[in-house]
């Protein structure tokens, strides 16, 4: 198929969704039916340990690869789906008549269409929405799934047996993968952790959560820390990978090296915590982390956000992502019950 054939394709696709109204700025699109899900066992793939990372020229901080696809909404103003806003996609109703080659000339090598409900909110967009316990079952991580299409979530955050069976139920969501490494001690070497990074990718993971070496970091070992996640950064190139510092563990002189080596490593996001580490986020905590790693960096606050208000206070604070397990609680407004992550 040549250059022609395909923008043809690519306009007569965007015609056809703009005539069923997925494309118009309100919430009335028909909803998208949940995946079915799998019966019988559910088995990971084999994880390809290295093998696709091939960028030997890469560093953090540089930009991605030549070869790197770039997806853009069909408004062609951002990526999807954190730069929807509101509760629907006013962007895409105003360019349902966009073609392949405006598109293309923004830079575009793949083209989206978002389709958030009424359900979506700008919150519900920072959250990963996450089940961590260790006796969850396949039922309740498929429902974590559905919930995270409904309510537009960024992530759901699961353990990484569970990685190949999200990313089967939330294929084309616009839901993200996020998982788990070095959970919850930190305490594994630098090699294992990388091949675990490196086999969650390989099984559909597109974010990362690893868990510093606490012991090392308390140690003032500084340099066995930077390496440790220096080694995760390269075995994650052009995934998002966020550090867990386990906060609660930490003086406020600690938090801040950690910080600081995070941001040098080449780390997306720091993180507050993993939720099994005898606390979690906390506002001061997370105004520290904004302070030391600056603007640009993310912040993830995670453990012990129950509520709406607490959310609240974790942006207010400087958090850009939430990792909760209470995330349809905060987004409806809702007390969420009993406890958890």
């Amino acid at each position: 198929m040549n250059e022609n054939d395909l923008r043809k394709v690519v306009e007569e696709v965007i015609r056809a969704l703009a005539d069923k109204g997925f494309l118009k700025g309100n919430s009335s699109a028909p909803a998208e039916p949940s995946p079915k899900r799998p019966d019988g066992p559910v088995r990971t793939t084999v994880g390809s340990s290295g093998k696709i990372f091939s960028s030997p020229d890469w560093a953090p901080g540089k930009p991605a690869p030549s070869g790197a696809q770039r997806t853009a909404c069909s408004c062609g103003k951002g990526s999807l789906p954190a730069e929807c806003e509101g509760n629907a996609c006013g962007r895409c109703a105003a360019s349902a008549g966009a073609t392949a080659s405006t598109l293309k000339a923004l830079g575009a090598d793949r083209i989206a269409v978002c389709q958030p409900t009424a359900k979506c909110t700008s919150v519900a967009r920072m959250v990963d929405h996450t089940l961590l316990k260790p006796n969850a079952t396949q039922a309740e991580v498929a429902t974590l799934c559905e919930e995270a299409r409904k309510y537009c979530f960024a992530s759901v955050c699961i353990n990484p047996s569970y990685v190949a069976y999200c990313a089967q139920l939330l294929q084309g969501s616009g839901v993200k993968v996020c998982t788990v490494i070095g959970f919850p001690l930190g305490s594994t070497t630098s090699t294992v952790k990388a091949v675990e990074a490196r086999d969650a990718i390989a099984n559909g993971a597109e974010e990362i959560d690893m868990v510093i070496n606490v012991g090392a970091l308390k140690s003032g070992n500084d340099a066995l820390v930077y390496d440790d996640i220096r080694a995760v950064r390269e075995a994650t190139r052009g995934r998002v990978l966020k550090v867990i510092l386990e906060t609660a563990l930490l003086s406020d002189e600690e938090k801040v090296r950690a910080c600081i080596m995070s941001k040098k490593a080449g780390a997306d996001f720091v993180k507050t915590s993993t939720g099994f580490g005898g606390g979690g986020a906390t506002v001061e905590d997370v105004k520290l982390m904004r302070q030391t790693v600056g603007p640009l960096m993310g912040v993830k606050a995670s453990g012990g956000i129950r509520d709406t208000k607490t959310a609240d206070a974790m942006i207010q604070a400087g958090a850009t992502r939430l990792g909760t397990s209470a995330s349809v609680s905060i987004v409806s407004g809702q007390a969420a019950e009993g406890k958890g992550y």
